[in-house]
């Protein structure tokens, strides 16, 4: 009997499983990286409306200090938020899975 099972691979459901979790290991990549071009985009588009009123061959003392302190604030703003999401949706999926009975 050990030798009719020796040539097969019986563990159909974990390789499946294994591709399963890098899609969305793969998944999850692609939308950290969307994430992080969307603040990188959101901070240029806010903070340099805001920081520099006349652009021109270089950045002023004040306005390179001004889009320090904007990005700052705007970046941990988002961390804020996204931390706040990640939480909200913990708690729903613990409550959907049986965690809130």
């Amino acid at each position: 009997m050990s030798d009719y099972n020796s040539g097969y691979n019986f563990g159909g459901a974990s390789d499946s499983g294994n591709k399963k979790q890098e899609v969305m290991d793969k998944v999850r990549g692609e939308l950290a990286l969307a994430n992080a071009q969307e603040l990188i985009n959101k901070i240029n588009e806010k903070c340099y409306d805001k920081c520099v009123p006349k652009p021109g061959a270089r950045l002023e003392s004040g306005e390179q200090a001004c889009l320090s302190k904007c990005m700052d604030r705007y970046m941990e703003a988002w961390n804020v938020v996204s931390r706040a999401y990640v939480g909200r949706i913990q708690r729903e999926s613990a409550n959907q899975y049986g965690g809130g009975m």
